[in-house]
């Protein structure tokens, strides 16, 4: 009995060690070499245009990169279009404000991959995702880095599967730590990712209640640098038009650097969500070191969305090639 049992451990641990149940084994840099060497360059390509096109596809690849990942993983549901029977991620409320040039830079991607015969229907819409938003990082100054892939895209995409998974403009450290520590991302990932604020730009209503009726004994956020908040009152009146937007970053707002921390450390953080990471004792001292040293923000940064592009990737057994990044095969 204790033979046969000591047995089935050894089956077990062999089971596990030949067909490990991991969803980032498959990940690796070059994973098309083979079948679609060119898919990195191709890409690129069309983000060179989009971009010259419209600089708001940088931001807008960025964030849907984002928004996908942290809902159902790296899988590209962000991208499936409602019917009649599904209300899918892109039509909650968290979503609505995702600019269409993210989704149109992946769409166009997919065109031009799959006009080359060897690589048709061979490249997921998650990696083209993935490699994009690399790609708009480098085409606003940021760090490039070699990007992993092998990620298949997801079966399943629904509203109601936003819900609570992604972090709001109000949203104090503890529960950003909780987020992103749900996506086995520590507190350094998530105050390096929430360093891409230093690009796009927030409609008025995400950070009204900033600058407006604060609290009882305080019309403004104290902790708003002051003549910053009479430029976003001024920017963003009472009523305004809920299409106004304005930049995240005051400063640079179309270069990808490090002005944001140091946007922090004076009071001009647009979101509470940003803001906090310098008034907490405990992500404060990490906002000080980027401030500092670009070169550490941006190491860190790759670190951040290499370890967010392995989240919740799917595979064969869960997950396919779309052959329309909008539809389910």
């Amino acid at each position: 009995m204790a033979r046969s049992g000591l047995v089935l451990v050894v089956a077990l641990c062999l089971a596990i060690t030949v067909f490990p149940d991991t969803t980032t084994a498959q990940l690796k840099q070059k994973f098309y070499g083979n079948s679609c060497p060119r898919v990195e360059e191709i890409v690129k390509n069309v983000v060179k245009e989009k971009v010259k096109q419209t600089f708001v596809t940088i931001p807008a690849t960025l964030r849907l990169f984002f928004h996908d990942c942290f809902v159902n993983g790296c899988d590209a549901s962000v991208l499936i279009q409602s019917t009649p029977n599904n209300k899918a991620e892109k039509d909650h409320p968290d979503n609505i404000s995702l600019a269409g040039d993210g989704f149109d830079v992946v769409i166009k991607a997919k065109k031009a991959l799959d006009a080359i015969p060897s690589c048709k229907n061979k490249i997921s819409c998650a990696d083209i995702l993935t490699i994009a938003t690399r790609d708009v990082v480098v085409a606003a100054g940021g760090p490039s880095y070699e990007v992993e892939l092998g990620r298949f895209d997801g079966l399943v995409s629904t509203a109601a599967s936003v819900n609570g998974n992604l972090p709001g403009p109000n949203d104090k450290v503890d529960k950003l730590n909780a987020l992103f520590a749900k996506n086995k991302l520590t507190q350094a990932d998530m105050i390096a990712l929430s360093g891409a604020h230093t690009l796009g730009f927030a409609h008025c209503s995400k950070f009204a209640s900033r600058i407006f009726g604060f609290n009882r004994t305080h019309a403004v956020d104290p902790t708003l640098n002051k003549a910053y908040a009479k430029e976003l009152q001024m920017a963003c009146p009472k009523n305004v038009d809920p299409r106004i937007a304005i930049n995240m970053d005051p400063n640079t707002p179309r270069k990808f650097d490090n002005i944001y921390y140091k946007n922090l450390q004076q009071g001009k953080g647009l979101f509470t969500s940003d803001q906090v990471l310098f008034t907490d004792g405990r992500s404060k001292p990490t906002v000080d070191a980027w401030a500092r040293d670009s070169g550490a923000f941006n190491r860190a940064f790759i670190t951040a969305m290499t370890k967010l592009g392995r989240v919740g990737v799917k595979t064969r057994r869960n997950g396919n090639i779309r052959r329309d990044c909008g539809a389910f095969n």
